[in-house]
């Protein structure tokens, strides 16, 4: 009869097989991006975004720096010739900085939307899109199985996809799989990522990232202060009609595109 230290050993060696995931521990993603900020990665299952799948993100305001943290994931998109879609964002998006940050703005489109059922159907279409590396969504929906076809969408697509919300906006349990909160941190005015669901547990303290050195502190240590600034970017139009390249789509042309 084996004895209990070669049960063990067999035991831990069939839990250390890759097709089991053990509830305590960050489970693997099919494929991920790397945030560009490694302490973060160290934290999310698979070292980074969800490069198929979906991340629910509540914002305390916008203009936090929210953008400037999906920026190095986009661009190594972008590197690999996948395009960029942004749905109903509450404001004008800022094309220099863009391409400052590496972004081919002929590769980013921004969809406008009249009525919330549109911007659902934008995300849905642009998640499932091979063409298309991330769908960003500024929704306000909290039904369960819209959340879920977003989240099947943008798994079929293999699409990063990211739904932007405000706290009391949050989806429910069996919403998207990686849901981050962003504030300022009090001590710093950088920005605090919260962890507040993913595989494997939520993390009792923030993040704390300087987004403008690329430079990260310890979960919740701050080493290095320099405040974010608060306004969102807001060019002047003249400017943007200048040098924005951004491509502006209506719904009604993408319905029309479509049939």
């Amino acid at each position: 009869m084996p004895d209990a230290s070669s049960a063990a050993a067999r035991l831990a060696a069939r839990l250390a097989h890759p097709a089991i995931w053990r509830g305590g521990d960050c489970a693997p993603e099919p494929a991920s991006l790397p945030t560009g900020f490694p302490p973060l990665d160290a934290v999310l299952p698979g070292g980074g975004w969800p490069g198929a799948g979906l991340a629910e993100v509540l914002l305390a305001r916008e203009g936090i720096g929210e953008i400037a943290l999906t920026l190095p994931a986009l661009a190594s998109l972008q590197r690999a010739r996948r395009d960029l879609v942004w749905i109903a964002p509450p404001y004008r998006p800022c094309a220099p900085a863009l391409a400052a940050a590496g972004i081919d703005l002929t590769r980013f489109h921004v969809v406008r939307c009249a009525r919330p059922e549109e911007a659902l159907w934008a995300c849905e279409q642009a998640l499932r899109a091979p063409e298309c590396g991330a769908a960003f969504a500024w929704l306000s929906t909290r039904d369960e199985r819209v959340l879920r076809r977003l989240q099947v969408a943008a798994r079929d697509g293999r699409t990063f996809g990211v739904l932007w919300r405000r706290p009391g906006e949050r989806g429910g349990a069996a919403s998207a799989p990686l849901r981050l909160g962003l504030a300022p941190d009090e001590r710093s005015g950088r920005l605090a990522v919260h962890v507040l669901k993913r595989r494997g547990g939520t993390l009792a303290r923030p993040v704390v990232l300087d987004l403008e050195a690329r430079s990260v502190a310890a979960p919740g240590i701050v080493v290095r202060a320099r405040p974010l600034p608060s306004p969102p970017c807001r060019p002047d139009p003249r400017t943007v009609a200048a040098h924005e390249a951004v491509r502006t789509t209506s719904m009604r042309h993408a319905r029309q595109a479509a049939s």
